[in-house]
């Protein structure tokens, strides 16, 4: 059984690829069965090394993307993937498949996905596509068509009425790793004391700029309260790290503050165990991840975001009880800490808010996927 998967190459992409990879290879059903698992996509360090702890064979092509918004750069940019990128990553995607020769193609979506998805359906390979958000990108869209199924995270996301007998709510797959039980590390991991309640902040794997600057600004206030363990994304440490040595004045406080690059899987779990309440952007990774740890959450959807479909995702999300909702247009410092010591001030919110994450939680979206593929491949499994 010879399984490809394809995806933008960030990490709301990659981790649910990851957490498929290993629900398959503990299927029971394919104990003997032979697994061979490929991906395909924009290179990328972080993706390279992921994938290479996972044993997973990587093939990087070229991928372009449409810019919908205009601008000197983003008509010459658009040009050249146009011209370029896009057809390159097309030639690169059909050399590597014909030579892989795959049984299944599992794309994530993503830009980066796009060129193997057009070789799927010019080689009739059955394509499974994955939907994160609730509202459809594009690229699902533009392959709903010649979809097998089309896996969603949320039930609220609609696709054409064509294409509804395709579709099947699983949610968003989560490694069940960050779920495993350990034992707590994160006083000793993170350097907590203990005597204030954790307040865990990160914007995806990759950070976000205007989320460190809105946390950094209300560090003074939030620190006398709380403590800070804050994932800030590779690019924005160093510039981060010395915003926030300038600062926070008080030595005290700065025991307080704990600021990282990048999280482990391990120290993710830890980092998300050790929160009382969790402050986040809106991708679905995200959000599925927080709902099965049971944490409270502040979101921030990311402005301008494709579709606007973070504001989407965390409405959708806030709805259940379980989140509050900043929207990014004015998410001042002093609003943001008011939020959060308004919820702090009102116990049974946050236990409200942890049930109703719960409730919301699709921790087994992995195994579900990865079931239904297996039945796929082999249909005398029962």
């Amino acid at each position: 059984m010879k399984i490809l998967f394809t995806g933008g190459g960030t990490g709301g992409h990659l981790f649910p690829i990851i957490a498929i990879i290993r629900a398959l290879r503990d299927n029971s059903d394919l104990e003997n069965e032979k697994i061979n698992i490929y991906f395909i996509g924009p290179d990328g360090k972080i993706t390279r090394e992921l994938l290479k702890k996972e044993d997973v064979e990587m093939k990087t092509i070229l991928a372009g993307k449409i810019r919908r918004y205009i601008t000197p750069k983003s008509i010459i940019q658009n040009i050249a993937d146009l011209l370029v990128k896009i057809p390159v990553g097309f030639i690169q995607s059909l050399i590597y498949i014909l030579k892989i020769s795959p049984d299944i193609i599992f794309s994530k979506g993503g830009y980066g996905a796009v060129p193997v998805n057009i070789v799927a359906k010019i080689l009739k390979i059955p394509l499974f596509l994955h939907e994160s958000d609730v509202v459809p990108g594009q690229t699902t869209k533009l392959f709903a068509k010649t979809a097998t199924a089309i896996f969603t995270s949320f039930p609220e996301t609609k696709i054409d009425d064509v294409f509804l007998s395709k579709v099947v709510c699983v949610g968003n797959p989560i490694r069940k790793e960050l779920l495993s039980d350990s034992e707590p590390e994160g006083n000793k991991l993170f350097n907590l004391s203990g005597d204030k309640p954790v307040i865990f902040v990160w914007g995806g794997s990759q950070g976000a700029k205007a989320m460190n600057e809105l946390t950094l600004t209300a560090l003074p206030d939030l620190l006398k309260n709380f403590e800070i363990i804050h994932q800030c994304g590779l690019k924005n440490y160093e510039e981060t790290k010395v915003m926030a040595d300038i600062i926070i004045k008080e030595q005290s406080l700065a025991k307080g503050y704990h600021l990282f690059d990048f999280l482990t899987e391990n120290e993710m779990k830890q980092a998300y165990r050790s929160a009382h309440l969790i402050i986040s952007r809106a991708g679905s990774g995200a959000i599925f991840e927080i709902a099965a740890m049971g944490k409270p959450s502040i979101i921030i959807p990311l402005s301008g975001a494709s579709q606007n479909h973070q504001a989407k995702n965390a409405n959708a999300y806030a709805s259940t009880g379980a989140a509050i909702v900043m929207e990014p247009k004015n998410p001042t410092p002093a609003l943001l800490f008011s939020k959060i010591m308004l919820i702090f001030s009102q116990p049974e919110k946050l236990q409200g808010m942890n049930k109703a994450a719960l409730k919301f939680a699709r921790p087994k979206a992995a195994q579900k996927i990865a079931d239904y593929l297996t039945k796929w491949f082999n249909p005398s499994i029962t």
